[in-house]
């Protein structure tokens, strides 16, 4: 059973900044950050296809967050950036081996984490 280990998470008020790391000890393709607030469906905020050098966001953190991944670390990131109340989360990290047909569908991830709590306050 592959797992991956996501870590960063934390308490900050708006405007702050965090660093979500993710840690996968398996070669693949395209990964991926969900999170999940309260009473809310899972949803994709960024993904990461091939080394890195494409890139998709949603239109909810388009500007604020940057995925990137450090191949020799295993690493997968989410840099945080202007946090807003409404990105209060649990945020997962996903993983597939191939390239999906859609980014942000959670079904097509076949490996996933526990996740990391993230909370913004006002």
């Amino acid at each position: 059973q592959v797992e991956l280990v996501e870590s960063g998470g934390g308490s900050v008020q708006t405007g702050g900044s965090l660093r979500l790391s993710c840690l996968v000890p398996i070669s693949t393709t395209s990964m991926a950050w969900f999170r999940q607030g309260p009473g809310q469906m899972r949803e994709g905020v960024a993904a990461s296809y091939s080394s890195g050098k494409t890139t998709y966001y949603s239109d909810s953190v388009k500007g604020r967050f940057t995925v990137s991944r450090d191949i020799a670390k295993n690493t997968l990131y989410l840099q945080m950036d202007d946090l807003k109340p409404e990105d209060t989360a649990m945020y997962y990290c996903a993983a597939y081996r191939h390239k999906p047909g859609t980014w942000f569908e959670p079904s097509v991830y076949q490996y996933w984490g526990r996740g990391t709590q993230v909370t913004v306050s006002s």
